[in-house]
């Protein structure tokens, strides 16, 4: 047996403890049988008998009810039934493949957002990530062109330091959404997945690329992708950063112009929905509104496995009382 399981133990009677009660019981009832056993001598003096040595067998003969105790406490925890339990988990998931489509264009700088809209896209994206523990998920970035920052992938550690790195900058400047589009539906279209879907968010309209967003949305319907489209701007203008014929930078009060009308045609062609997120708090909100929508089906089924530890102790109970027997009528054999 491993005794370092029994820092784990458990009892499925422990009601039987309290038949240890009855120790004292049997103390004070061999005491009283000792007693009566005794022999009296009548003698006029025990003045004699002082420098006499006390027999080993007188010395030793409490063994006998030490070992009865022993027999007795062991049987009863024996009765209780120790034991450990070991529990393992069947986990049956039903992923959610999902590809996140980030507009990198240089409008994402503008701060309607906070600190930008692109940093605020980025920190409420890796939130997203860190709720979704059981889907594949991938990263699209795209502005005048398009591009796989991530492939989908259940690394999820290695998808967040990708979306770290994303900035503006890092492709050909412009906002070609049915790119941004076509290229997550690429992502995606070998997927065995039940379920897959698309976050795609922009702040701008299209206006350049080789694909067509209306094409791109009938790929996207071909493959029964879900499209969850984001529009990210405030109402009105909003100051974004300007390079100066000096190279230096201001901020300017530009229009913010979001094709709405395509964005809610992408998503409820394909069964998503459109949301407009006007600053940081309404961003995080559609970004948890999505990850209540789209939530994956995870079953997890507890097996427990108990072990039982009486045989141990039956055979320490059933030892003491043969111990005890034997030396009670050899070494410690009562004359009559």
């Amino acid at each position: 047996m491993n005794f370092d399981s029994w820092k784990h133990i458990a009892f499925a009677y422990p009601a039987f403890f309290w038949l240890l009660l009855l120790i004292p019981v049997m103390i004070w009832w061999a005491y009283q049988g000792g007693r009566r056993f005794q022999g009296a001598v009548q003698m006029s003096s025990l003045q004699g008998l002082k420098g006499l040595p006390v027999s080993w067998k007188v010395r030793f003969r409490p063994l006998l009810l030490v070992l009865r105790i022993v027999a007795f406490a062991a049987l009863v925890t024996a009765l209780a039934r120790p034991q450990t339990s070991n529990t393992s988990e069947s986990i049956d998931s039903e992923g959610i493949d999902i590809v996140l489509s980030i507009d990198i264009s240089g409008s994402m700088l503008a701060e309607d957002l906070r600190p930008n809209r692109m940093e605020a896209a980025k920190k409420t994206a890796m939130d997203f990530v860190d709720s979704r523990i059981s889907d594949r998920i991938g990263l699209v970035i795209f502005s005048g062109e398009s591009f796989t920052q991530c492939p989908i992938t259940m690394d999820h550690g290695v998808l967040k330091q990708q979306l770290m790195q994303i900035r503006s900058g890092l492709l050909q400047d412009g906002t070609a959404i049915g790119m941004g589009l076509a290229t997550a539906v690429d992502r995606l279209q070998g997927s065995k997945a039940k379920s897959k879907v698309i976050v795609l968010l922009t702040d701008g309209v299209n206006n350049t690329g080789l694909v067509d967003p209306l094409t791109a949305l009938e790929i996207a319907k071909a493959y029964k992708i879900k499209v969850y489209t984001v529009g990210v701007g405030t109402i009105g203008k909003a100051p974004s950063p300007a390079t100066m014929p000096d190279g230096s930078i201001q901020m300017q009060m530009v229009d913010v112009q979001i094709d709405e009308p395509l964005m809610k045609k992408i998503a409820s062609e394909t069964g998503g929905r459109y949301f407009r997120a006007t600053d940081n708090t309404s961003l995080k909100n559609i970004y948890h509104e999505i990850d209540k929508l789209e939530r994956s089906k995870v079953e997890i089924t507890s097996y427990k496995r108990f072990t039982e530890h009486f045989f141990p102790l039956a055979m320490i109970a059933l030892a003491c009382l043969l111990l005890e027997v034997v030396l009670r009528y050899t070494l410690f054999r009562r004359l009559p």
